[in-house]
């Protein structure tokens, strides 16, 4: 079963939204084996979006759909299907009394452009929607079968999980599935040279390398007539790219460098806090982002001034005159200071030039100082990285969590 996803909506086609619909149905649509060659987007006019639906089923045997199915004017995605086919257009009873009971129960009254979310090609299987008032539905004809999702991904969602992935398992008797290895410390080019025979050796299953900004990835999927013989595939390759680029590998799939290293804390009961100046509080929120964190992290503070730097964190103001801001000396009294200032184990301290100016020819944009202080002891690092000023506060966040992953010699 060959499967095309067509997202509908001007505010996607114009960018000004992104299309994380057709990242999750893709991912989805994988996971059971279904073949996904083509994605395409339309804006909301009726003859493109027929003009779409026939170019895709030139291709493919089955269309998903997204967006198109409000009360408004611009929601054509249901006339559209039915002009395609040479259907007329329904009222849906059901449907037009569960929209009528929403809006009484909101004590509202409803307009007479809500009624079109009950009308659909004709002989349409009418798809509840748990989560909102756009029913879906799914239309088979000579052939061919169109899905119509809404557009909000809460709603798109729902219902594909809830009851277009049960409707879809007949069309499928094998899955896919993907484990993806994530690193941190390895540009892409090298870690794709370590594996590259893994790379062409394999069909099945397959390895792809992907770049992110200051972390790499390698993906492994595997199909099989089952998920356990699946993953029995991808076990050896998985073991031996372990093998090879392990020390790079800080964990799989939905993991972050910053959820790692709160497992890792709260498995051996140490708290921490951090003193941030050129990121700004950027690892604050990488941590604060993982459930759990508040079990060990106490909290942080920027000291994006030197007036902070030595009111709060007691930096000596001789260190910052005679060393800099920017400087391992500093970046040792600040973590040590943090660490009083919040009664904990450890902390961490990052100052930099994260640029474009302020840079010198001793310190060049991209000179960044850390310190890590655990339990009395302070070790301290200067490294530079290269990139515009964001990658510059992303590279020096990631690089304080994973030395703090992996102990940064301390903890």
């Amino acid at each position: 079963m060959n499967v095309e996803i067509l997202s509908i909506g001007t505010e996607i086609l114009l960018g000004d939204i992104v299309n994380t619909n057709a990242a999750f149905l893709s991912r989805r649509l994988a996971a059971m084996g279904m073949n996904l060659y083509r994605q395409s987007v339309v804006g909301d006019n009726l003859g493109r979006v027929v003009e779409a639906i026939s170019e895709s089923f030139s291709r493919a045997d089955m269309i998903i759909t997204t967006g198109g199915l409000g009360p408004t004017e611009d929601d054509l995605t249901k006339e559209a299907v039915a002009k395609y086919f040479g259907l007329k257009m329904i009222l849906d009873e059901k449907s037009a009394e569960a929209l009528r009971m929403f809006f009484e129960k909101l004590g509202r009254p409803m307009t007479e452009n809500n009624m079109r979310q009950a009308y659909f090609p004709e002989g349409s299987v009418i798809v509840k929607n748990g989560r909102g008032t756009a029913p879906a539905c799914i239309v088979e004809k000579d052939g061919k079968v169109i899905i119509v999702l809404p557009g909000p991904p809460r709603e798109m969602s729902y219902v594909f999980e809830n009851e277009i992935e049960p409707y879809l398992s007949r069309y499928t008797d094998s899955v896919i599935k993907s484990l993806t290895l994530k690193m941190f410390g390895i540009g892409e080019s090298k870690m794709e040279d370590s594996v590259k025979d893994l790379i062409s050796g394999y069909s099945n299953p397959t390895i792809a390398p992907y770049a992110k900004t200051g972390e790499c990835e390698l993906r492994i999927s595997a199909k099989a007539a089952s998920e356990e013989e699946a993953l029995a595939l991808i076990k050896p390759v998985e073991s031996e790219i372990r093998h090879r680029l392990g020390e790079y590998i800080y964990g799989k799939d939905s993991d972050s460098l910053a959820s790692v290293l709160i497992d890792k804390l709260n498995e051996k009961k140490i708290t921490f806090a951090s003193a941030e100046s050129c990121t700004g509080g950027m690892i604050s929120s990488m941590i604060t982002s993982v459930a759990g964190s508040s079990d060990v992290f106490a909290g942080g503070i920027i000291a994006y001034s030197n007036d902070v730097k030595i009111g709060i964190l007691r930096v000596n103001p001789v260190t910052i005159e005679k060393y800099g801001a920017v400087s391992e000396e500093c970046a040792a009294e600040m973590c040590a200071g943090c660490a009083q200032l919040f009664s904990v184990d450890a902390s961490f301290a990052v100052t930099g030039i994260a640029g474009p100016g302020g840079g010198s020819v001793e310190k060049p944009v991209g000179t960044v100082c850390f310190g890590f202080y655990y339990k009395g002891d302070i070790k301290t690092v200067k490294m530079h990285f290269g990139g515009d000023r964001e990658i510059v506060r992303i590279r020096s966040a990631m690089f304080v969590l994973d030395a703090l992953r992996k102990g940064a010699d301390i903890l």
